[in-house]
Formats: C-alpha cells, sequence, structure tokens
C-alpha cells in the first residue's frame, strides 16, 4: 500500500551524492601511511551536535587484528577490541599499538560464535559470548589503567541464551537509564522469534547483575521481539533506542524499538504493512547491508555493513520521520567488510574492517580500525 523505499538499485547514485564533502578513501591513498587525527582513546573537543556527515579520508589508527568484533571505548580513557576467535580482548595504545588485555575463557568460537560484543560500566567489562553450549554474557573486573588494563575473574550475568553456528546476535551495551541491552539472534529457530518464553529473537533488557528490570513490558528479559539477528544497537539525543538487523535473502533492516513490540520475523521481512507488526524505519537489499555495529553522533546514526562493504548513515533526528530520509553510503567496496562503528574522540567515527573472519578478502594489515573526521552537515 505505501511505497517502499528501495535501495538495491541506487548504490552507485548514493556513492556519488556521498562524495559531497566526503572522499571515498580509495586504495590511491594508503591509510596506514597516515598517523590518527587524535590521540587513540582520548577526547580532545565536545561531541558533535545536529546532523552530520564525513569528510576526508580515513586513517588507519591500527592494523593486524584477528576477525575483531566489538570496539568498546572505556569512559575515562583506553579503548578495547574483542576479538571472535581468539576470544582474545586487545587494548589499543596512543601509539597505535596493541596488547592483550586478556583472554574470556569460556568462549567456544564455532561459525558465526565465539568471542562478540563488548559494553562496560561501574568498573566492569561485559562480554556476550558463545560457549559449547550456550550464548551468555558475562563480566569482568577492569583493573589497571589505561595502557595496562587486565581483566579479574569473570562472572555469569546471563546464561542459557540459544547458540547456533551462526544467528546468535550478540551487540551489548548500556542504556541511558543504566540497564544492560542485548541483541539475541533465533539461533536458526525461526519460532524461538514469536514465542515470548524463549530468549531467541529479541532485544533483552536487564539490571548490570542480570536481574529483570521492574518495568520490562513482559515482566521477562524480553524488550520487543520478532527478530532474526540484531547485531548493532544504539541511542539517539532523544534516548530512542535503535537497532539493525540482518535479514534473510531480502531486506536488512534498521528498526526504532519501542518495549513490547513485536517486529515480525518469520512471518515478515522488511516491511509489510501489517498492523500486528513493526515495520523497519529504513531497509536495504542483503546485498548493500548485512548490517552489524551501529553507532549515533549527534543525529546522524552511523551503521557498518558486512556483505555491503560500506557505511551507511541516515538522519535520526529527533523532529523529521527517519522513513523517508535517503540514506548515504560511505567508502562503497573500499575496505571490505565493515563490523562495528563507534563514535570516537575529537569530532570523529571509528569502523573497524572484518576481513579475516573466514568470509572476507583480506587486504595486507587486516584487519583494521580507522578514524575519519565528522563535520556539521547544516547548510551542505
Amino acid at each position: 500500500m505505501t511505497a517502499r523505499t528501495r535501495l538495491a538499485t541506487g548504490s552507485l547514485a548514493l556513492a556519488a551524492v556521498l562524495l559531497l564533502g566526503a572522499c571515498s578513501g580509495t586504495g590511491g591513498n594508503d591509510p596506514r601511511a597516515a598517523p590518527p587525527t587524535s590521540t587513540p582513546g582520548s577526547d580532545t573537543s565536545a561531541a558533535p551536535t545536529g546532523t552530520v556527515r564525513l569528510v576526508g579520508d580515513p586513517v588507519a589508527i591500527t592494523s593486524g587484528l584477528d576477525a575483531p568484533w566489538s570496539i568498546l571505548r572505556v569512559p575515562g580513557g583506553g579503548t578495547l577490541i574483542s576479538e571472535r576467535d581468539t576470544t582474545r580482548v586487545r587494548e589499543l595504545l596512543p601509539d597505535g599499538g596493541l596488547r592483550n588485555v586478556g583472554t574470556v575463557t569460556d568462549a567456544r568460537p564455532s561459525g558465526e560464535g565465539g568471542l562478540l560484543g563488548l559494553a562496560y560500566s561501574d568498573d566492569w567489562v561485559y562480554a556476550y559470548l558463545t560457549t559449547a553450549t550456550d550464548n551468555r554474557i558475562e563480566r569482568m573486573p577492569l583493573l589497571g589503567s589505561a595502557g595496562g588494563h587486565t581483566l579479574g575473574a569473570a562472572e555469569t550475568v546471563l546464561d542459557a541464551i540459544p547458540r547456533a553456528s551462526n544467528h546468535n546476535g550478540g551487540r551489548i551495551a548500556f542504556g541511558p537509564d543504566g540497564m544492560l541491552y542485548a541483541t539475541v539472534g533465533d539461533a536458526g529457530n525461526t519460532a524461538q522469534s514469536q514465542n515470548l518464553d524463549a530468549l531467541g529473537g529479541k532485544i533483552l533488557r536487564l539490571t548490570p547483575t542480570g536481574a529483570v528490570p521492574a518495568d520490562n513490558p513482559f515482566g521477562t528479559l524480553v524488550y520487543s521481539y520478532g527478530h532474526r539477528n540484531p547485531q548493532g544497537i544504539s541511542w539517539d539525543s532523544s534516548g530512542r533506542l535503535w537497532a539493525s538487523e540482518f535479514g534473510q535473502n531480502t531486506w536488512d533492516e534498521l528498526n526504532l524499538i519501542e518495549p513490547g513490540n513485536n517486529y515480525g520475523w518469520p512471518v515478515v521481512e522488511g516491511r509489510g504493512d501489517n498492523p500486528d507488526y513493526t515495520d523497519p524505519v529504513q531497509e536495504w537489499a542483503t546485498s548493500d547491508a548485512s548490517p552489524s555495529g551501529i553507532a549515533i553522533v549527534g543525529d546522524t546514526l552511523f551503521m557498518a555493513g558486512l556483505r555491503g562493504e560500506r557505511l551507511w548513515s541516515v538522519d535520526v533526528s529527533p523532529n523529521i520521520d527517519s522513513s523517508t530520509v535517503t540514506p548515504i553510503a560511505y567508502f562503497v567496496r573500499d575496505y571490505g567488510r565493515l563490523r562495528d562503528v563507534v563514535p570516537g574522540p575529537g569530532g570523529t567515527v571509528w569502523f573497524m574492517t572484518n576481513n579475516t573472519d573466514g568470509r572476507g578478502t583480506p587486504s595486507a594489515g587486516d584487519d583494521r580500525l580507522f578514524e575519519v573526521r565528522v563535520e556539521s552537515a547544516a547548510g551542505g
């Protein structure tokens, strides 16, 4: 009934549009040869406000990562990176070097599982991981100071999350309300997504110790349901929760998450115009996205694309209908698969490649963490 925003045919046109004020960073310039624009992990200016755009060539902050999955910028200084298959947590040093902080010993990599998302709260590092029997969330005290961090003994926050060789979800983050949110895939069992008694195919909301918050919509850990394999979550300037989600064969999604809402999987993939389900705000052909991590800077949402090999941006200003805007694609096919993106220091965005995970084609130095500058899009 309503027209859909179909982006699969617009990749080349969008690539041209995005170059208005943003360089694509093609292979002619070796980004590993230039220094980062700021000291990694240090904030040098206030966060941008309003809509923003990327400008200039990305600069590689570090290289040599092994199937990295999550970037965690620790408040007060320091950056940690999870590696899915080695199950190591790496620390980024000011000179761009890497050191091992510790290994998450309960993680058992298999397929898309292993050491996945990281989050931080009150001197604890939280990790979403795949074990031999389940997915779970553990937390470990973060010891030491930036440049010399170590991890203390792990304790379980939540276990018995369904696991499989794929569709494990895996992103975790603390919201503005101090609660921990986790994206959980359907683990290949589509029926779980519509079953409110199952954890699979959900976005979960829990206290820092794993309890059910009193104001959760169903009196359980379930915050929203009907998801297939969500892997990105972030909050905008008005406190709204957004999530990216892998489709099956047709449509990937960007969803605005409301507590208790049903997002339709497996009945609907993409927009279904069915009042029983919440439609995505934006959708992409799976070849153009396959989204993982997302980040919001000002009023602009950035989304890392794996199969799409690009960084998408969407205006999520509170005063507009984001379903009517045209997303912009940056760095199309320039750096390969992109796994995660976070706000960087000093008016920058950081994004990370994922070419060594067995599905990509690694280039020299892969995998790498990049930094790119942002500027206000006002008047652009």
